[in-house]
């Protein structure tokens, strides 16, 4: 809508067309807007499944095999709080061994010690599509 209104231009676009009686527009993939827009900041990227799995690459933080499930580290029964700090992803098989325990009373150990990640937009996308590589600036 932004593209059509003219408030925004398309710089990228993955290939597809939406098409409709009078007019076929690309399918915008990268838009810079015409006039800045106001974003509320967020001190710190919002808690989500998706946000999650792509902080722990997709990967169980126990063994290292794909991730289906989200685990609190400190179990909720037992006082872990639903903070960045306390929720990893995990696979089926740890979620299970673990159950309502910690990890090391499971026999467990984390791959690394979960944080709030510094960028949550990039985060927040999930994947990059390669055409959003050269207006995206990571810092390592």
């Amino acid at each position: 809508m932004l593209v059509l209104k003219d408030k925004a231009e398309v710089l990228a676009t993955n290939g597809m067309v939406f098409r409709s009686e009078r007019t076929a527009v690309e399918a915008p993939s990268v838009v810079r807007l015409r006039y800045f827009v106001h974003v509320p900041y967020r001190a710190q990227a919002p808690l989500t499944r998706r946000a999650v799995f792509a902080r722990d690459g997709w990967t169980c933080q126990y063994c290292g095999a794909p991730a289906e499930n989200l685990d609190h580290v400190i179990p909720r029964s037992k006082g872990g709080e639903h903070t960045w700090e306390n929720v990893v992803a995990a696979c089926r098989r740890c979620n299970s061994k673990k159950e309502n325990r910690r990890p090391e009373d499971a026999g467990l150990r984390l791959a690394r010690r979960p944080t709030a990640p510094p960028d949550g937009f990039l985060l927040s996308l999930g994947r990059l599509e390669p055409e959003w590589e050269p207006f995206l600036t990571r810092s390592s």
